[in-house]
């Protein structure tokens, strides 16, 4: 059924085919990253808000997809199986290790995981499109996380004072801490690890930050 909330899942799933976040799958289309947030789906006083005929011509012509594969993915035929959502049922999710994070290439100014060399990791239960699996490494985070524990991530899930975080700086370094302190200039970062400091960033210097939901030990 054509309707406004399977148009928005089409779009959702295109991304997820393509092993792209809807930011990421915006922005190879030469549009605006924030053009497919959950954000821009409704106006202002609560009514729908539908995508443009040229955006979805061009991320159908950027993806190398046809109209009628875009038109199942309307019907919810053929949904790819990376990032989405299936209840009770496993679902794989991408997986990179820390120290690859920091190399480049992997995420969007979002956080968000695109492109490509990311391997999979299968998890059960229901979870969001937006999550990602990261590998950690070195011992800051002990006892809490162990080198090669996996960490889940959501950048699109808000961050308050004392969650855990991943957090990637404009220097290409990624790391796992505690968010100690936010103002509107600096960023603080705690470590489970009381022998590794308190580290204190501006906030032009942070590249993003994702919450932690879990870990699989």
């Amino acid at each position: 059924m054509f309707s406004h909330d399977r148009i928005w899942a089409a779009i959702d799933a295109l991304a997820s085919r393509h092993k792209m976040s809807p930011s990421g799958l915006a922005r190879r289309a030469g549009l605006d990253p924030t053009t497919f947030n959950k954000s821009k789906r409704q106006s202002h006083d609560g009514r729908p808000r539908w995508p443009s005929t040229e955006s979805i011509a061009k991320i159908i012509d950027a993806t190398g997809s046809t109209f009628d594969e875009f038109a199942s993915l309307i019907k919810g035929e053929s949904r790819a199986p990376e990032m989405v959502s299936r209840g009770d049922r496993a679902v794989s999710v991408p997986l990179l290790g820390l120290a690859q994070a920091g190399g480049g290439g992997f995420f969007d100014d979002a956080g968000f995981p695109v492109g490509h060399g990311w391997d999979e990791i299968t998890l059960p239960g229901h979870l969001d499109e937006s999550v990602y699996a990261l590998e950690v490494t070195g011992q800051s985070m002990e006892p809490l996380y162990r080198d090669g524990d996996t960490i889940i991530v959501s950048p699109s899930a808000s961050v308050r004072r004392g969650d855990r975080v991943v957090v990637r700086t404009a220097e290409g370094e990624v790391m796992a801490k505690i968010l100690q302190r936010r103002t509107a200039r600096t960023v603080e970062l705690g470590s489970v690890n009381p022998d590794f400091p308190i580290r204190q960033f501006a906030v032009q210097d942070i590249d993003w930050m994702a919450r932690i939901l879990w870990a699989s030990q």
